[in-house]
């Protein structure tokens, strides 16, 4: 196959009406009339995506796996309607492994409409690979349950099965976020750009690493979210995973580096409840426009890059290994870690990091570990 065919995953049009087109192909002869009007698999694919009221960070993420789904079944020459347990099962294995490669994969991003273009970029993790068969299995109980399939084979096979660390390892230890801001003040104010940037830069290192709030959770929200109720706390508001509001706590370091954050952007130091201005800006331009969440990121990468050369020339060879590894999540890995130690109640941290289990915030509890660790080897340098 020299090139895909183009899968239309998007938003349906309102007004257009549309028919379903000889159902009981897909339905196998059940008198029900469906309760979609998809008249093939990708319509039926951007009913299930539309239908539920996903952030866009969620709705992007689905597409690009409902893509690769129907894509491999027209490679494959299937529909919705045929796949069998075998097929859902072969197609597990084709997440762990895009085969062949010069078919599915290709490192270079090409445009959508170019033939070198290919559904990946690379092999998936783990999480990605488990999170895409979920949409996948997810699809095809909509499709069931909207009548447009009789029967779903999704439902007869296991999810992708991945190992879980029992605990995380990707936070940067205070070491290295010394580092950080160390590498933070060293950078130029020569311009207005730049004075701006180091300014919002700033801001973001210290939300994401005192909130725990998640790459988009910042980069989704407005300068009005960051509020007060008159009681001297401070709240910030996003939108999470699944839509779902959480209610983060502001420290004061990070008002301070809000406030000085608007001032370089010529705004009053104080927000309006109602002040709409998104809460990540761009330092380009003069207009007061939002960056996205890969600017946000390549900005915090930036930081950790500068911060592990001052890690390196002091010989902290250890923070150097980490920061050169540390993505902006690592930071909210980071503030989960430190205040599990701290002892702050795993039910706190699990309403703070938004986890619906929390059995997943305890994988950020390392202070039992190295205590262990330390009556241990204590033990071993004791001379019997």
């Amino acid at each position: 196959m020299d090139h895909f065919a183009l899968i239309d995953l998007e938003p349906p049009d309102r007004n257009a009406t549309a028919t379903a087109l000889n159902m009981d192909l897909f339905t196998g002869g059940a008198e029900a009339e469906p309760l979609v009007a998809a008249r093939s698999d990708s319509e039926l694919a951007r009913a299930f995506l539309y239908s539920s009221e996903l952030s866009e960070n969620s709705i992007k993420s689905s597409k690009k796996d409902l893509g690769r789904f129907l894509l491999w079944c027209q490679h494959h020459g299937k529909m919705l309607y045929q796949l069998h347990i075998e097929d859902l099962i072969a197609y597990k294995a084709f997440l762990k492994d895009p085969q062949p490669e010069e078919t599915w994969v290709s490192a270079t991003k090409w445009p959508r409409d170019d033939p070198r273009w290919r559904p990946f970029s690379g092999a998936l993790s783990e999480p990605s690979m488990r999170q895409a068969f979920r949409v996948v299995k997810a699809l095809l109980e909509f499709a069931k349950d909207a009548g447009y399939l009789r029967r779903n084979a999704g439902a007869l096979v296991k999810n992708v099965r991945t190992a879980r660390n029992a605990r995380v390892t990707r936070y940067l230890s205070m070491q290295a976020i010394a580092h950080v801001y160390t590498a933070l003040d060293a950078l130029p104010a020569t311009t207005q750009a730049k004075t701006k940037a180091r300014a919002r830069d700033r801001f973001l290192l210290l939300g994401y690493i005192t909130t725990g709030a998640r790459l988009s959770e910042l980069t989704g929200a407005r300068m009005g979210a960051m509020y007060t109720e008159g009681d001297g706390r401070w709240w910030l508001d996003v939108i999470g995973k699944g839509a779902k509001p959480r209610r983060l706590p502001v420290a004061p370091e990070m008002l301070a580096a809000f406030r000085e954050y608007r001032m370089a952007f010529g705004l009053p130091a104080h927000a309006a409840r109602d002040d709409a201005t998104p809460l990540a800006l761009a330092s380009r331009g003069q207009a007061l426009a939002a960056i996205t969440d890969e600017a946000a990121s390549n900005a915090m990468k930036s930081l950790f890059a500068a911060a592990a050369i001052l890690a390196d020339a002091a010989g902290d060879l250890d923070s150097a290994l980490s920061l050169r590894q540390a993505s902006a999540h690592w930071l909210r890995h980071t503030m989960l870690t430190m205040h599990a130690n701290n002892e702050v109640s795993l039910k706190v941290l699990q309403d703070t990091a938004g986890h619906a289990n929390i059995s997943t915030t305890a994988i950020y509890l390392h202070k039992s570990d190295k205590e262990r660790h330390d009556e241990l080897i204590g033990s071993l340098a004791r001379k019997p």
